[in-house]
């Protein structure tokens, strides 16, 4: 099903979530009812999911009640409970929660980030891949909301979360790659995907941006990339959220960020809980290796430099194996890049290997 997309016009959050869950009530549903296969799949029951999803309502209450506002009034729209749409928001910490009391990683194999600050002015070039279960396919959504007056966010997402990957019309956009840290923990803390949402609608600096990260206490971990345009001048970090702390690494001498899922901050690197997979070392290692075409001007060229299928090469283009089980059927469902000059996000649905120049959409 192509990615839904949805615009919003309330700046109060209790209405905008109950306009967005009355419009999308049968789509909202069917995504936590796909979540809770995972869930289930990944080793928790769902009671303990509803703990965990009542834990993570809480936790968003303290640290940002307007967001858990949100969250309820989804609910309500939606017709699910309160601690569904947060398990949702929480869908990272639950799977986390659930490795870590398994004493397990969590399978992956996920996601691969570029930005490019270019001299002379210019915005910043971004480019991602986010791959994901091929069973939640159908739960991608492009939204467009206006957390206050004058102010407008667009992102892509998941059905019930509040935000993912996006930019706002200050000049701020977020990339987002999950990690594991071995101080993931199965208390449920502020989730990530609610981190990236407050970012969007509050920040319009890359510094702005990590005194939010920074007060977020975090229970799973996750990398989120910010860039900066404020019409003269480009900024970027990428900001790796752990419960041990906040990381942040910087552009290359190029100015080239690149990021997959492994820690490189080196304060917290040596905390990497899946040190021994190579697949995020080698899609890095094969990203670097491409910075020239990644720092081309061209949103087709960049794709095209993500374009690796395993086993030939590392798989920044992922397409799930025949008989792999649910839980490690990866797939990129969408090739994503933000355009903050333009304040719009440029999008494919689907990995590298399908983009063609025409295949690219706008929102």
């Amino acid at each position: 099903m192509p990615i839904r997309r949805f615009e919003s016009t309330e700046h109060d959050a209790r209405r905008r979530g109950l306009t967005l869950g009355s419009a999308l009530r049968s789509e909202i549903a069917s995504a936590f009812t796909r979540y809770g296969e995972l869930f289930v799949a990944s080793g928790s029951s769902m009671a303990q999911v509803r703990e965990w999803g009542e834990r993570a309502l809480t936790v968003t209450d303290d640290w940002c009640p307007r967001l858990a506002a949100e969250i309820r009034a989804v609910a309500d729209g939606s017709g699910l409970e309160a601690w569904q749409i947060a398990a949702l928001n929480a869908r990272t910490e639950i799977l986390a929660a659930s490795a870590v009391r398994r004493g397990v990683p969590v399978p992956r194999a996920e996601c691969s980030t570029a930005v490019h600050l270019s001299r002379g002015g210019e915005p910043p070039r971004t480019l991602q891949t986010w791959d994901w279960h091929d069973h939640l396919r159908d739960v991608r959504l492009v939204w467009a909301y206006r957390p206050s007056p004058g102010h407008r966010v667009r992102t892509f997402t998941e059905l019930g979360v509040l935000a993912k990957i996006g930019l706002n019309s200050r000049g701020l956009g977020v990339h987002f790659n999950i990690l594991e840290h071995d101080s993931d923990t199965d208390e449920i803390g502020v989730p990530v995907h609610l981190v990236t949402r407050r970012i969007l609608d509050e920040a319009g600096t890359v510094g702005e941006a990590r005194d939010i990260a920074a007060s977020a206490l975090v229970s799973a971990s996750s990398a989120i990339t910010v860039v900066g345009f404020d019409g003269k001048r480009a900024d970027a970090a990428c900001l790796e959220l752990s419960p041990s702390g906040l990381g942040e690494v910087r552009p290359e001498h190029d100015g080239t960020l690149v990021h997959t899922n492994h820690f490189l901050d080196p304060e917290l690197a040596p905390g990497e809980r899946n040190a021994a997979d190579e697949d995020s070392r080698d899609r890095l290692a094969t990203l670097r290796g491409r910075r020239p075409a990644l720092r081309s001007a061209d949103l087709t060229d960049r794709a095209g430099a993500m374009l690796s299928h395993a086993p030939e090469g590392p798989a920044l283009c992922a397409h799930p194996a025949a008989d792999a089980p649910m839980t490690s059927r990866w797939e990129t469902l969408i090739t994503i890049s933000l355009d903050l000059e333009a304040t719009r996000l440029r999008f494919h649905e689907g990995g590298p290997c399908g983009v063609a120049p025409h295949t690219w959409q706008s929102f």
